[in-house]
């Protein structure tokens, strides 16, 4: 496995791909699975609702957060691998996390939907052929690769669970 070249991705997700040193990201994505499992059972339900200061995410919404951004790429990847030419859409995580209600959510069934939606992520990647790693298709108006997706979706979530230990002091 290879990294994603500069013009695999938008600049905005550089610094996403940047916290990806590893080659083998599919090694990553597992360890990572397994790492936020183990965060997210350490936190009980008064732990998980909360914020680091006003106006910023519970430990609920980052959670939440994450599972949306791994629907979001995890999505675009299977499009653009089967050779997708229009454009997919966009995510603003702040319009999403107005209508998501996370705060309401048992923390259960966040650790259950992260740890669906990884795995099914994961399984599909396992499964690309070079030729569809390597496929570039447009995203939020943006040109991406499926291998840099991957990476992106990696970086995302390590840059999230630093923030959770880093402001939240979790984990």
């Amino acid at each position: 496995m290879q990294r994603p070249a500069e013009s695999d991705y938008a600049p905005a997700f550089a610094g996403y791909v940047s916290l990806v040193a590893e080659e083998d990201v599919l090694s990553v994505l597992e360890q990572q699975s397994s790492e936020t499992q183990k965060l997210i059972s350490s936190l009980d339900e008064q732990r998980a609702a909360h914020r680091y200061a006003e106006g910023k995410w519970s430990v609920k919404e980052v959670i939440g957060h994450v599972t949306d951004a791994e629907r979001v790429f995890g999505y675009r990847a299977p499009c653009i691998a089967r050779g997708e030419t229009n454009s997919l859409p966009g995510f603003d995580e702040n319009a999403y996390m107005k209508y998501a209600n996370f705060d309401s959510w048992r923390l259960g069934d966040l650790a259950e939907a992260y740890a669906l939606v990884r795995r099914s992520n994961i399984v599909l990647f396992r499964n690309l052929d070079e030729e569809a790693w390597n496929r570039r298709g447009i995203a939020n108006n943006n040109p991406i690769t499926v291998r840099a997706l991957a990476f992106v979706l990696a970086g995302h979530e390590r840059h999230h669970l630093k923030v959770l230990r880093e402001r939240y002091l979790v984990g």
